[in-house]
């Protein structure tokens, strides 16, 4: 990093006050991730909440400004805010659905957001009003499994989801442009997941399907703590280094009281059209010796299918696409047994009468 361009860079932040402010947005800790490199300057703003219907112009400015610095050619400024309702509790948890699933894995990479978007489908078609939210804000998906790219608008109080596939489907990849560089924060991180629950318009959810960030971080750990999940679905593949991190992530939802409604195991074989034989390329069954040892229900194991891959590409799910695929029946699986725990969950809840 050019520490003399950078420190140009801060001169011109720190020379920008906003309207009713009376420090700099640079000294009033309002950018943060400020970084430079190969002449492309990205940072992100965080604006009070009596600026955000100024906040593109505010946005244009801060652009033009830096653009005046020779060899800039490009500004990604990234617009946040944290928003605190006075009228309501701060610590009382997110539920913009009937039943909130959390769809996990310990790391990335084991196709948790393709399960993710193919459960909220086949809940879909059992005639439920499902929504879901992609909560990745480093690597969103959901732009590219729904094929939506553009942004979606507002009623001038809340941010109304798009629509896909009969799904109310919201993505921080709807909000930025897609080759931004998303330098956030933890707290930043939490503050953008909470506004995407409180600030979207979901309208009469049975349920809202939450694709996670990977891994067992703070921020897995706070949102699990913030909403009120109903419970979570760990996706793993067959091999032992997955099976660890999966065993991580359902040890961190049990640690907060989030009940586990069980694993699956992706790509967890390949059948062979032209030779007639199953080959189990990462092993096979670890996910289900694994839930068996735990006492967690074992949701179906899914196999790595040419055809999965490419409706996911093409933005167009299986359950979507080819509801009669095997691999969507399986899905249709998978949902019939999240209902059937979700409704022996309720039963086992102890009322309290008051």
């Amino acid at each position: 990093m050019n520490s003399t361009r950078l420190d140009e860079i801060i001169t011109i932040l720190k020379s920008i006050i906003l309207q009713n402010q009376s420090q700099n947005i640079y000294e009033s800790r309002m950018v943060n991730g400020l970084k430079y490199e190969n002449n492309v300057v990205s940072f992100t703003l965080e604006l009070p909440q009596d600026q955000l219907k100024q906040s593109e112009t505010i946005k244009k400015f801060i652009q033009d400004k830096l653009h005046s610095l020779v060899n800039i050619e490009k500004v990604e400024i990234i617009l946040t805010s944290h928003k605190t309702n006075k009228n309501a509790n701060i610590n009382e948890p997110l539920k913009p659905a009937k039943h909130l699933i959390a769809v996990a894995s310990g790391k990335g990479g084991v196709g948790k957001s393709t399960t993710a978007i193919n459960i909220a489908v086949s809940l879909s078609k059992l005639n439920y009003n499902v929504g879901i939210l992609d909560a990745d804000i480093y690597g969103p998906s959901l732009p590219k499994l729904t094929g939506i790219n553009n942004k979606p608008k507002s009623n001038g109080k809340k941010i109304i989801p798009h629509v896909a596939f009969g799904l109310q489907v919201m993505s921080i990849g709807y909000l930025v442009p897609e080759d931004a560089a998303t330098i956030w924060r933890g707290p930043m991180v939490m503050s953008a997941i909470e506004q995407l629950l409180r600030d979207v318009n979901w309208s009469n959810l049975d349920f809202l399907i939450i694709d996670m960030p990977p891994g067992t971080g703070d921020a897995q750990l706070t949102l699990s703590q913030r909403v009120q999940l109903t419970g979570a679905i760990i996706v793993s593949t067959p091999q032992d280094l997955s099976l660890i991190d999966a065993r991580k992530g359902l040890n961190m939802f049990k640690k907060v009281n989030v009940p586990i409604l069980g694993i699956i195991e992706n790509m967890s074989y390949f059948e062979c059209n032209n030779c007639n034989a199953r080959h189990e390329i990462f092993g096979h069954g670890g996910a289900k010796a694994e839930s068996e040892k735990l006492g967690v229900t074992f949701l179906n194991a899914i196999p790595l299918d040419i055809s999965l891959r490419s409706t996911s590409d093409e933005g167009n799910p299986i359950v979507h696409k080819e509801p009669n695929n095997a691999i969507s029946n399986k899905y249709m699986e998978i949902s019939y047994k999240i209902l059937n725990k979700i409704e022996k969950n309720i039963k086992q809840t102890p009322q309290i009468i008051q």
